[in-house]
């Protein structure tokens, strides 16, 4: 029998962990397929890692594992963990606030053993029920990443898909510090079906995601899978040069011909204004990739586990 592995990111999922449990099941109960619950708790600071042992206690016939990490390490971290303790045929990436239907992870499940020559499917949104503001953002995030980036986005792709197993051992094997999961999806190739799906309202609790962290999230996108920043840097500090060399050979034939009188304060100000600033951009472009750099020569590891916890197979 064929086992799937449910990733499942938590962070202060407190209310929503039995909820998740009790829907995957029932959507289950009737298919000839095994389930693998990989609960990741990322630093929780409300009861998400009790009811996690809860539910691991009350299930003791069932494969449920839980990675306690030290602290918060960001979805990120939960997914690549959740990924190199997942054993089954089959791992969805999936989040436990219900907005991300089970129901949508036998559908994706079903579609790979139709259809063979497919090692992937990703979930994305149609319509999207949010901020109109965030809603613009995203659209153009994809519309500049995709012209930036070395690899190719769908837009309003999610991390919820189902992946075959090699699909899992190729991203296992991307060991950067600094991860972007839709990046590495679209970076370790295989045929990936698009599976449009429709997110439901959360059970409990409220969102994690703010603006300004979809904002880091966005930059983060394009440092690690682009270096046309650094092109872009490059090119303006050439442009920058070539106008301030046109002004001083200018300045140089206006003072052999005509003469200058004691004047331009404003003009000066500003050029120095103008170019200091272009310098600081560039330097903040630079600053970005060797700060990434410095990083991953620490090889420290992405996330460090308190425990982990599990059912005991008799």
């Amino acid at each position: 029998m064929e086992k799937i592995s449910l990733v499942i990111p938590c962070y202060n999922e407190e209310a929503n962990i039995v909820y998740f449990h009790e829907e995957t099941n029932k959507i289950f109960e009737k298919e000839k397929v095994k389930i693998e619950y990989v609960f990741i708790n990322d630093g929780s600071y409300d009861g998400t890692l009790l009811e996690m042992k809860k539910l691991i206690r009350k299930n003791p016939e069932e494969d449920i594992k839980c990675l306690n990490f030290s602290r918060n390490f960001g979805k990120e971290a939960a997914i690549i963990a959740g990924l190199e303790a997942s054993t089954g045929d089959y791992v969805s990436i999936i989040d436990a606030d219900m907005q991300q239907n089970p129901k949508y992870v036998l559908k994706m499940y079903e579609f790979l053993k139709e259809n063979s020559e497919y090692d992937s499917v990703a979930c994305y949104q149609e319509k999207r029920r949010e901020n109109k503001i965030i809603a613009i953002f995203k659209k153009w995030f994809y519309h500049i990443i995709n012209r930036l980036s070395m690899v190719d986005y769908k837009e309003n792709a999610s991390d919820f898909r189902l992946l075959k197993r090699k699909v899992v051992d190729a991203i296992i094997k991307m060991q950067e510090y600094y991860r972007f999961s839709k990046g590495i999806f679209s970076y370790v190739g295989f045929e990936t079906y698009y599976m449009p799906y429709e997110v439901e309202k959360r059970k409990y609790g409220k969102s994690k995601f703010s603006f300004i962290k979809l904002c880091k999230y966005a930059i983060d996108g394009i440092v690690s899978f682009s270096l046309v920043p650094l092109k872009i840097a490059t090119f303006i500090g050439s442009i920058s040069f070539i106008a301030s060399l046109i002004y001083l050979i200018y300045i140089i034939i206006q003072k052999l011909t005509i003469g200058i009188e004691i004047s331009g304060y404003a003009t000066i100000v500003c050029l120095i204004l103008f170019f200091g600033g272009i310098q600081l951009i560039i330097l903040g472009i630079i600053g970005a990739y060797l700060g990434r750099v410095y990083i991953e020569t620490k090889r420290r590891p992405k996330y460090i586990l308190e425990g982990v916890y599990k059912t005991e197979k008799k």
